[in-house]
């Protein structure tokens, strides 16, 4: 280990080279964007959430004199269209688009990166198209379990935020506290207007709040924006509901463990992530030996802390230096 390292920072803002929309149903089309070298290595970013949204800020993870950086909004939120739906939007729908992408932009293969949510996908995608990865870089790993739903959601993070998580229970009804994400999704996918933006709210408020240890952070803009809070929560709530429609809890972590053992990676974890624990990413290296985990100290969940920015551009320059050729 090299001491006093001068810690890295975010590489400055770009804006993309070209954008455009992808149709990849009938019913859903996919906003994308590029940006960086036209003929540099291939890189997708995967946004979290699900429904989160693709940002400006993701693509500053990377090199653009070094890296083709290639970006999407997945199904039904962010600028991709039909807004909040859920008909024909599930982890396998999105993995389908990811070689739909794929083939658009003419990549063989591609360095795939993703943060929590983004993480689960990224995995999923990489023991189904093995052979379309170059390698993975990930951030707060989920495997979307019931006991990371557990944890968050209902027995664990409370321990740490009770006065947040004592506001995130409140509109539900004591006798349905038992299953906080059964009570919200009842709620978020109301015919109701009313109740559905109200339990958008409060669900969203509850991860907001529980992102970062930096309590100077700014606020996010994107969560006091009422159409994107819906979208996020109606999302959440559908995928965790539904258990991620893996076909069997733990499913993906066994997976992992069949398929990646020849395919490099990077991991980078919060010590101090209340929203997707530790355990998981130690779990997940446990699984994939030939990944490397770094652990942040003094850092939560959110990309933007400097810590985890600084492990996240190491891993993106670290890549770029194996595989870029000029």
């Amino acid at each position: 280990m090299i001491l006093n390292q001068p810690s890295r920072s975010l590489y400055s803002r770009i804006e993309p080279r070209r954008s455009g929309r992808l149709r990849v149903s009938s019913l859903h089309e996919l906003y994308w964007e590029e940006c960086g070298n036209p003929n540099g290595i291939p890189v997708i970013s995967l946004h979290g959430g699900p429904g989160g949204g693709s940002t400006p800020e993701m693509r500053r993870f990377f090199d653009p004199s070094r890296y083709r950086i290639l970006q999407f909004d997945q199904r039904g939120c962010g600028r991709s269209k039909p807004l909040s739906e859920l008909r024909d939007n599930t982890t396998w729908h999105l993995v389908d688009d990811l070689e739909l992408l794929r083939t658009h932009f003419e990549v063989d293969r591609w360095l795939v990166f993703g943060g929590s949510w983004g993480s689960t996908l990224a995995l999923t995608y990489a023991v189904k198209h093995t052979e379309r990865v170059t390698g993975l870089i990930l951030r707060g790993v989920f495997l979307l379990t019931k006991e990371e739903l557990n944890w968050f959601y209902q027995s664990g993070a409370k321990n740490l935020f009770p006065d947040s998580h004592e506001r995130f229970a409140k509109p539900i009804p004591p006798d349905e506290r038992g299953d906080l994400v059964k009570a919200y999704y009842s709620r978020v996918m109301s015919s109701d207007k009313k109740i559905r933006g109200m339990a958008a709210k409060s669900w969203t408020e509850w991860e907001h709040a529980t992102l970062t240890l930096n309590t100077s952070a700014p606020p996010i803009p994107r969560f006091s924006d009422s159409k994107f809070i819906e979208a996020f929560a109606r999302i959440e709530c559908h995928y965790f509901q539904n258990g991620g429609f893996f076909e069997r809890d733990g499913w993906l972590i066994d997976a992992v463990a069949n398929k990646l053992q020849n395919t490099p990676g990077i991991i980078v974890h919060g010590r101090y992530d209340v929203v997707t624990p530790l355990l998981s990413a130690w779990k997940l290296k446990k699984a994939w030996p030939r990944a490397e985990l770094h652990i942040v100290p003094a850092s939560g969940h959110s990309s933007l802390e400097a810590g985890i920015i600084n492990q996240l551009v190491r891993a993106t320059d670290s890549f770029a230096d194996r595989l870029y050729s000029r």
